[in-house]
């Protein structure tokens, strides 16, 4: 496998328009996770390149990042792998490993130590520049629904958990290439 690299600002809509689709959000502490993501932010920020991922409070992902402050992006270059999306979106990577069970290739990044993943080639590497923990009582009405009391913060969909919005400096992009 190889990579090309690639200017991020021109794969901005493909990023864009996948993310509400799902994407894969890759950490690594003690082990490698991936997490199927929805919400997400590509952007400028302190004249730097960002994306900014969401992460609720206890998701074994969040548990992750403030241990290693590096994540990367993968985004498929076509349609979503449904057995993909199902086992890293639905299961905890403190529960099994979602990497094997989901049958991902780990790639080696440039500049970070969290891999991207070759089924979903289109990857960013990110280093955490800042994190900050949602106020959800400064929430406007319309989203509250995403927050419901009644959900406790381990479920795998919506949950009563604010997100942590994690602030990364995107340091290199590529599509990997087999």
């Amino acid at each position: 496998m190889h990579k090309k690299k690639i200017e991020v600002w021109e794969y901005a809509q493909q990023i864009l328009e996948a993310l509400p689709h799902g994407v894969l959000l890759n950490t690594k502490a003690e082990t490698l996770n991936s997490m199927v993501i929805g919400w997400g932010s590509l952007g400028i920020e302190w004249s730097k390149p960002i994306f900014t991922v969401y992460v609720r409070e206890h998701r074994y992902s969040r548990q992750q990042l403030d241990q290693n402050g590096e994540f990367t992006i993968s985004i498929p270059m076509g349609a979503q792998d449904p057995q993909i999306t199902k086992i890293c979106g639905t299961c905890s990577g403190r529960d099994m490993n979602k990497i094997d069970k989901a049958g991902l290739t780990p790639v080696e990044s440039n500049k970070i130590s969290v891999p991207g993943m070759a089924q979903y080639p289109l990857t960013l590497e990110c280093r955490v520049l800042q994190k900050e923990t949602q106020d959800l009582s400064t929430l406007d009405a319309s989203c509250q629904r995403h927050y419901p009391k009644d959900v406790d913060g381990y479920h795998t969909g919506a949950n009563q958990d604010a997100h942590v919005a994690y602030i990364a400096e995107i340091v290199d992009a590529y599509v990997i290439i087999e």
